[in-house]
């Protein structure tokens, strides 16, 4: 079966992903926060990011390769993290990881994913990145720190946009609590797909593996919050600083969308902003991360990475036009896996950078950097 003629785009794999996991899980990855507005305005404005077409420019080989933290990467795009991965495709973490290694992208592992760092760490690749959820305890955000460094984790990103848990309302409409409880509703969902259910039989129930270290509570929590909620904390300069000791490698800050808040960053010790409103599962009253990403441009020197509504190689285009220097993808990757199992995670890569190259070629462009220039409007 060519998977191009029948997944050309991702609402294809979206769609398919729907059929082939219980509707809790279809919820809670493609939910967003509140009405789900910030979710929407992230589709709009990428869809208002426009080029000239360019005409009589002659055969190019368009160069996709970029540079970012002095590391040569082969395509703009990488793997985000998502928190309980194996929850929507089980062994989720390590097939990712995988194509990510394969692929000579970054992956980055969730603090709240379903396997450890020590677990990935035999298939990680030359990028692998960690997702930090800040532990109030001195002492665990030390010990968490040096398991991933000793993992081969070489980037560390602190996310900073979770300070309260959000409120999901289609995921607590579905049913689904923290940890998942098989309750009577659930388990008939998952009767109805048998394929996740017998691998995720084989794979163990997904559970907060890295975070249970730590926390010594079952308790049962809504389905917006998890038992890393009794764990983090929410932090400020000083713990920036502490931060910055405790690592040695490149340090992000994920989900800065204030400008202002990002134009002393470089001199806390950091090196790099990930711009980013969650994908809009986090504050409904945000701005699309498009929106801010000129300003944010302007704001700061430091590298730029861009995440939430990324839905085909055109918009990673259009990042990267506005002035970012990566893009992260995290929902995609995962309806590609919950669509097509274990062959779901190369479709994908190929079906972004068969699009980037087609776009490329329209736009009329052999390197990223020749973008901005080829805006309708050059809003960087």
């Amino acid at each position: 079966m060519d998977l191009h003629t029948k997944y050309p785009g991702l609402p294809d794999l979206a769609t398919r992903a729907r059929q082939r996991i219980p509707h809790f899980v279809f919820e809670y990855l493609d939910s967003g926060t509140g009405s789900e507005t910030t979710l929407r305005r992230n589709r709009e404005k990428l869809d208002e990011v426009l080029f000239h077409p360019s005409i009589l420019r002659g055969t190019m080989t368009p160069e996709l390769s970029v540079k970012l933290f002095d590391k040569e990467i082969a395509l703009p795009f990488g793997i985000a993290p998502v928190g309980m991965s194996g929850l929507i495709w089980p062994n989720a973490e390590k097939l990712l990881a995988k194509t990510a290694a394969r692929a000579g992208i970054p992956y980055c592992l969730s603090t709240v994913a379903s396997q450890t760092p020590e677990d990935v760490a035999p298939v990680l690749g030359d990028h692998a990145w960690f997702q930090l959820y800040p532990p109030k305890d001195p002492g665990v955000m030390r010990d968490l720190v040096g398991r991933v460094k000793d993992a081969g984790f070489k980037v560390l990103a602190m996310t900073v946009d979770v300070p309260v848990a959000s409120r999901r309302e289609r995921q607590t409409r579905s049913g689904l609590t923290q940890p998942p409880r098989l309750t009577p509703r659930l388990l008939w969902q998952v009767m109805q797909r048998p394929e996740w259910a017998l691998g995720t039989l084989r794979q163990g129930r997904p559970r907060l593996k890295t975070i249970e270290t730590y926390v010594d509570d079952n308790r049962s929590l809504p389905s917006t919050e998890h038992i890393g909620y009794l764990l983090r904390t929410s932090p400020d300069a000083a713990y920036l600083a502490a931060l910055r000791e405790a690592w040695d490698g490149p340090l992000v800050l994920k989900g800065v969308m204030d400008p202002n808040e990002a134009k002393h960053l470089a001199d806390q010790g950091v090196d790099g902003v990930w711009l980013s409103n969650h994908a809009g599962r986090q504050f409904d009253g945000a701005p699309a991360s498009i929106e801010v990403l000129p300003t944010m441009r302007e704001a700061t020197d430091l590298p730029i990475i861009f995440d939430s509504g990324i839905a085909g190689g055109l918009d990673i285009l259009r990042a990267l036009a506005l002035g970012a220097d990566f893009v992260m993808m995290g929902r995609a990757w995962h309806y590609a896996l919950a669509a097509l199992g274990t062959r779901g995670p190369d479709h994908l890569l190929d079906m972004f950078t068969r699009d980037i190259v087609s776009n490329m070629g329209q736009i009329g462009i052999q390197r990223f950097t020749d973008l901005p220039s080829r805006l309708v409007q050059n809003r960087s």
